[in-house]
Formats: C-alpha cells, sequence, structure tokens
C-alpha cells in the first residue's frame, strides 16, 4: 500500500510540483489549501507525512503545527515545513512548534524526495 501525504500548501505551482514529484514516487498525494480547517483534513485523511507550508489562509503553519502536535494521534507524524521563510527566527519557530524538517523555496525535486524518504524511514 502507498504511503500517504497530505500537502497543506496555498501556491498552486509548487501543489503541482510536489503533487507530481510524490505521485511519480509512488506516494498517495492529497492537497488541502487553507489554514482554516487543515487540522481537520490532517484528522480525516490520517496522512503518513505532512508537508506544511507557512504562509497560508486563514491559519499560519506554525498554529497549525502546534496544534498537530497537540492531537496524540499526530504527535510523531513527520512534518515538513516547505516554505519562502528562510529567517533563522522562522526556522527556530519551526523547531519550537515540533517540525521535524524545515525546507526553504525554492527547492529542488531531488530535495523534497529525499527529505520525504528520510522522514518516512526513520
Amino acid at each position: 500500500m502507498n504511503k500517504k501525504v497530505l500537502l497543506i500548501e496555498d501556491e498552486p505551482n509548487i501543489i503541482e510540483a510536489v503533487s507530481f514529484i510524490l505521485s511519480r514516487d509512488g506516494w498517495d498525494v492529497k492537497t488541502h489549501s487553507n489554514g482554516h480547517d487543515a487540522v481537520d483534513a490532517v484528522r480525516n485523511r490520517h496522512p503518513d507525512l505532512i508537508i506544511l507550508d507557512v504562509m497560508l489562509p486563514g491559519k499560519s503553519g506554525f498554529e497549525i503545527l502546534k496544534e498537530i502536535r497537540s492531537d496524540q494521534q499526530f504527535a510523531l507524524t513527520p512534518v515538513l515545513m516547505l516554505t519562502a521563510r528562510g529567517q533563522v527566527k522562522d526556522r527556530e519557530m519551526a523547531e519550537k512548534a515540533g517540525a521535524s524538517r524545515y525546507m526553504t523555496k525554492p527547492f529542488s525535486n531531488a530535495e523534497v524526495l529525499d527529505a520525504v524518504r528520510s522522514m518516512v524511514a526513520q
């Protein structure tokens, strides 16, 4: 059975690129594009891995990540923060919120694939 990844991202070009990369690698990719009900999407889809943008409409990725980590069912689910924000303070906030990995845009296809594979293999 394919591993399930939930991509929470609002930029159509990023959604298309990441979905293509991961689908081609055998992942079952589901997407969600707003922060308002992103945690509900996590609860409904039970992903093996979450890729989460920081800047989303409705609620930030940091807020979403804190909610995910406070839910016992998803507290240990690997979360890759994928964002245009590369400041040290953003990385620190992501770490503090419980991100498994932090990757800045632009990214290469190989970087995303390597990160996702290594996070699920752990």
